[in-house]
Order: structure tokens, then C-alpha cells, then sequence
């Protein structure tokens, strides 16, 4: 089979699941990370034959794929903030809109020092990890309820050679810890109220952890409740709590971290215009 000849055939294949840009994002993931093939080499190639394991290699994507399995669990990684993060089904995949809060706070604080940084609900690490490579001697620590979880973050961090203490925590009761010794406070945590599955893709409903995705209808901000209540005991004066959010939820968020006496309560849009991350300080 030829390069074109398979591009051909897994645009082919995929039509029926995916939009024609999602199907060429993909692919050229695959070029790149099966056959090291740059988007130039794909187009300097088109007509060589491609080696019998890329084949079969290929092969096997598509079945996957068409079973709507994520690619990212298919390749065991995902791309996160300019780095490759192992990702397992013990783990939520990576969004770009994550990306946003990490650069919120890199904005915010890239020119401050030993920072102490916690980071709820680490999941890979991405948040976390990505935090240590990019501020100054900061201390990171990730906190997760999965061990399985920790033990992809562990891998992530060791991979990129940074250093974060793990430690298994449930969001909604954290163990005791040292009142006012945190700078940062952040946290992706689940947000998807259940009544939202009807409209979510099979590929993430089949196979990321619900328990890192979904709250009940009836309280959809027991996270966020949690966590104000850790960050008013565990953050500095002055401290900063970031947060992903659900963006109908948007309102109701700032709400509750203003009756939990957080201060500087401020909504950020994400790249599509939805209120996706909220910000505060403890006074």
C-alpha cells in the first residue's frame, strides 16, 4: 500500500464517524507518530509503498477507531501544552481548553518564585506537570482519588523530568493539611451534569472514566463547593484558586465562591466564546 493509497483508505473508513478536518487531524497524528513522517513527507512520499508493519499497524487504528475508541487511548498518549502525556482509560484525555487555565496561570504568575502549587483531581498530571516545568522552583503537588490515575501521572512526570508529590485524595474530603500553605489552588474537576450525556460522542461516553466527567443533576457544583471550602483553609493569603467550569454553570460558580467569602471573582471565556474558567483570590 502506498501513502496516498492509505490516507485514501482511512478517510475513507472514517467518513461516516468523523468530520473531514477531525479525519485529517488524525491521520496526520498517525503518520507522525507510526512513521515519523512530517505533514512534508507525507506529500514528498505519496506514491512510495509504505513497510508491511504500518499496514497492519493502520489497520488495527481504524478498527479501533470505528469502534469509537479514542485515538489518544489507542496511541497511549496525548498531546498537552507542547508534550506527549500517557494517557489510560484510568484517565480523562486532555483538552485544549485545559491548556487555557494552564496559561491563565503561567500568565498570571511566570515571573514569580517557589511558588506552593496543588493541583485537585490531577488525573495524567497534565495540569500539574505542566505547571512545574513552567514556573520557578515551584513546589507542585497532584491529587487524585484513582491510584491507577497516580500511577499514569507519576510516569508522565518522571518522563518529563519533573518533580510533583502525588498523593490519593478524594476532592470532597481531603485530608487535613497545614491551614494557609498554598499559593495556587487549581482543579479540572467533573462538571458534566448527567442530563448532558445525551449530547456528548459515543467516544467519550464508552470510554473515558465517568467518575473524572460526570455530578448529579441535583447538585452540579458539590466539586466546586468542596473545593472553595479547601481552598479558604489551605490557600495563602492573597492565594489564587483556578477552576475549570461547566459553561452553563458559569454564574451559579462565582456565585458560590462569593458566599464562600473568596474574593476577585472573575469568569474567563475559553477559545469558543463559553465561560469555561473562573478565578479568585482569598483576601
Amino acid at each position: 500500500m502506498k501513502t496516498n493509497e492509505a490516507i485514501s483508505l482511512f478517510r475513507q473508513r472514517m467518513a461516516p464517524l468523523y468530520p473531514a478536518s477531525e479525519i485529517d487531524a488524525m491521520m496526520r497524528v498517525i503518520m507522525e507518530e507510526v512513521m515519523h513522517y512530517s505533514p512534508v513527507d507525507v506529500v514528498m512520499r505519496a506514491n512510495e509503498e509504505l513497510p508491511e508493519f504500518f499496514t497492519m499497524r493502520l489497520n488495527t487504528i481504524i478498527s479501533r477507531l470505528e469502534r469509537h475508541e479514542p485515538l489518544q487511548y489507542i496511541l497511549g498518549f496525548a498531546r498537552f501544552h507542547g508534550h506527549n502525556f500517557k494517557v489510560t482509560p484510568a484517565t480523562l484525555i486532555p483538552r485544549p481548553e485545559t491548556e487555557q487555565l494552564v496559561d491563565i496561570i503561567i500568565d498570571e504568575n511566570g515571573d514569580r518564585e517557589d511558588l506552593n502549587v496543588i493541583d485537585l483531581g490531577t488525573g495524567s498530571g497534565c495540569i500539574a506537570i505542566s505547571l512545574a516545568r513552567a514556573l520557578k522552583f515551584a513546589t507542585l503537588t497532584g491529587t487524585d482519588i484513582n491510584n491507577q490515575a497516580l500511577d499514569v501521572a507519576r510516569e508522565n512526570a518522571s518522563a518529563l523530568k519533573v518533580r510533583v508529590k502525588w498523593l490519593e485524595a478524594d476532592m470532597l474530603g481531603m485530608p487535613p493539611m497545614p491551614a494557609d500553605s498554598f499559593d495556587i489552588v487549581v482543579s479540572n474537576p467533573p462538571y458534566i451534569t448527567m442530563s448532558e450525556q445525551a449530547g456528548m460522542e459515543r467516544n467519550v461516553l464508552d470510554y473515558e472514566p465517568h467518575s473524572a466527567l460526570f455530578v448529579p443533576d441535583n447538585d452540579p457544583l458539590l466539586f466546586y463547593r468542596a473545593i472553595a471550602q479547601f481552598a479558604m483553609h489551605s490557600l495563602k493569603n492573597g492565594g489564587r484558586l483556578y477552576l475549570e467550569i461547566n459553561q452553563y454553570q458559569g454564574e451559579a460558580t462565582a456565585a458560590l465562591l462569593r458566599n464562600a467569602r473568596l474574593t476577585d471573582v472573575a469568569l474567563h471565556r475559553d477559545s469558543f466564546g463559553n465561560q469555561r474558567f473562573v478565578t479568585a483570590t482569598k483576601a
